[in-house]
Formats: C-alpha cells, structure tokens, sequence
C-alpha cells in the first residue's frame, strides 16, 4: 500500500511539474466568461439573502415586539 501511494504521488509530481512550471499564469486579466460566472453565483446569494433578511426581520419582531392580547384558550 505504502509503495503504491509512494508510486502515485511521484508520478502526479512530474506530469503536474509543467503546470507549475508556467510563467503567465493568471497573468491576464480574465474573461468575460468568469465575469459572467462570477456575476451569477452573486445574483445567487442576493437573492436567498433577501428572503432571509426579511425572515429575521419578522423573527426579531415577533420576539421582541408589543404584546398583544393573549387569545384565550377554552377547552
């Protein structure tokens, strides 16, 4: 077992070396594509951060809002 993880990771080390080898990496300034991207999964948080704001506001009330009038329980 200690042979093969042994074996593996030092085949992952020289077929990955050229990725790290590169100089520009990142260099550029992106695309619109990742812009595009970005900006989706950020409407995506916006619009489950809405609901939940609203939901803590009606919590937040709810706790620590006037007393109503207690409903009176019959049985």
């Amino acid at each position: 077992m200690k042979r093969i993880l042994q074996s593996t990771l030092i085949a992952l080390t020289i077929l990955c070396s050229s990725a790290f080898a590169t100089e520009a990496a990142g260099a550029g300034g992106g695309s619109l594509l990742v812009a595009m991207f970005f900006g989706f999964f950020a409407l995506i948080f916006i619009f489950q951060l809405v609901p939940a704001t609203l939901m803590l506001v009606g919590i937040l009330r709810g706790l620590f809002g006037r007393d109503q009038k207690q409903a009176k329980v019959s049985r």
